[in-house]
């Protein structure tokens, strides 16, 4: 079985996010793998792991779009147990929408052949779409199984099973492969990389691709083959301080003056 997992690098969460006033560009200095496609990972290696593991012939390659910083999230995602890696870095891609981002992820995937699984997180913690998953299942016409909260596959039949909430009810979908599957943060725990792990990782092979590499143009990626523009970005302003009511026998009153001046009641 051959899986690619899709692994994104966002800026780390713990420093503040800040926007390029002329690209309208995140800055990603400070970025990290993003939180939510360690379940990917994760799920992917525990397919394998629980078909005959990696001496068996599977594969679980870990994919990602984006600049020079991105091979770093690729080595995490080796260090947690995928095969192989694989960086799509090509100046053209920069403002890429998802309309671009599906188009050149769905090449990438299409450059591997022979792709049985892709698999990613529900979303990113950056741009929090959630529609990847959707458009590389148009793209490849691989079935989709979305947000799994829990993962199975039954390897004789070829066939993946997911539970996924939905409104007040919980569903059980199946679907043959060829598959793209997105899991939420329920689905597992991320197992931690021990030494023995960050050592063997690097051992592994992380290869570099351009948009050549995977036949694509310049113009069907990037600001020109999107569909979306993105045309100001603000900071939040700052929250303003609460109201404080000291009760002395009359918050009561106070409260409801309050809500009456703000015209709440």
């Amino acid at each position: 079985m051959k899986i690619v997992v899709l692994v994104k690098h966002v800026p780390d969460v713990q420093f503040d996010r800040h926007i390029d006033s002329e690209t309208l560009r995140l800055d990603r200095a400070e970025s990290v793998l993003s939180e939510l496609d360690e379940y990917a990972v994760e799920a992917a290696v525990a397919i394998v792991e629980a078909n005959g593991g990696f001496a068996a012939g599977h594969e679980v390659i870990a994919a990602s779009m984006g600049p020079k910083g991105s091979g770093n999230s690729v080595k995490k995602a080796l260090q947690m147990g995928a095969s192989s890696g694989l960086h799509l870095n090509d100046e053209a891609l920069a403002g890429s929408d998802t309309i671009a981002t599906s188009k050149a992820l769905a090449a990438l995937v299409e450059h591997v052949g022979n792709v049985d699984l892709v698999v990613t997180g529900m979303s990113s913690t950056d741009a929090e779409t959630s529609v990847i998953p959707a458009q590389l299942s148009e793209r490849l016409d691989f079935a989709q199984l979305t947000h799994a909260l829990e993962v199975g596959f039954d390897a004789t039949q070829r066939e993946l099973s997911i539970k996924r909430d939905h409104l007040d009810r919980t569903l059980t979908l199946k679907a043959n492969l060829p598959a793209v599957l997105s899991v939420t943060d329920q689905a597992n725990e991320p197992r931690y990389p021990n030494f023995k792990a960050i050592m063997a990782a690097k051992k592994k092979t992380v290869t570099e691709l351009d948009l050549a590499a995977i036949g694509l143009e310049a113009a069907a990626v990037g600001a020109t083959g999107s569909n979306a523009e993105v045309l100001g970005a603000e900071a939040r302003p700052a929250r303003e301080a609460g109201t404080v009511i000291n009760d002395s026998g009359q918050a009561g009153i106070a409260l409801v003056d309050f809500l009456a001046e703000q015209k709440l009641i």
